[in-house]
């Protein structure tokens, strides 16, 4: 099975904070760090079987979209040696309109 590198863009760590800090307001840091590290380590798992959840190409090229735990959308994209997360959308936040073109 090929392995590949996860990398977060920018936005998808900006992303991480937010959530970070809305779970930290809303339950306490303790129930947000241990929420972000499972979040981050579902994440980093795409280095194998990368190629999982739905293709939008409809919306963007190469745009692929997981969810995890039923409340968090993972945008991604994958080529041969990495895969990048691009957004984590928490909620129902309009995931199509900020990832289209």
């Amino acid at each position: 099975m090929k392995r590949r590198t996860v990398a977060f863009s920018p936005e998808a760590r900006a992303d991480l904070i937010a959530l970070y800090d809305w779970i930290a307001l809303a339950a306490g840091p303790e129930t947000a760090i241990a929420y972000i590290n499972r979040l981050e380590t579902y994440c980093r798992g795409f280095s194998t079987a990368s190629e999982r959840g739905h293709r939008r190409d409809d919306i963007r090229r190469g745009l692929r979209i997981v969810g995890f735990e039923r409340r968090v959308t993972i945008a991604f994209s994958v080529d041969a040696y990495r895969v990048t997360i691009l957004r984590l959308f928490y909620a129902g936040r309009n995931w199509e309109g900020s990832m289209s073109g």
